[in-house]
């Protein structure tokens, strides 16, 4: 199955859960800390849902389509060696969209 290398930060001062809901039985859940940078790996047409507590108990705090979170590595790539996900920035110390916090 061909997944696609994805990334989510989490900008808020809250912890949050990250479900990533796929095709065949395709599931990934995370606890992402304030600020902290989250990359994985997921089948096209998946769901990621970011989940928080409140005092009512989990509250689903958005629901995004994972093409949104796809992460290009064309361009940090070496024809022999993929890049690793913790060195996704380039040389010039440009971030790309999703590291950078909103």
């Amino acid at each position: 199955m061909a997944q696609l290398t994805c990334g989510y930060r989490n900008s808020s001062d809250r912890m949050v859960i990250v479900r990533c809901i796929g095709p065949d039985e395709f599931f990934l859940e995370r606890v992402v800390f304030p600020f902290e940078l989250l990359s994985f790996l997921a089948p096209p047409e998946s769901i990621v849902q970011i989940w928080t507590h409140s005092l009512g108990g989990a509250e689903l705090r958005e629901s995004i389509e994972v093409e949104d979170l796809c992460v290009d590595l064309s361009g940090l790539e070496s024809a022999s060696e993929p890049a690793a996900p913790a060195a996704m920035a380039d040389s010039a110390g440009m971030a790309l969209d999703w590291q950078q916090a909103s």
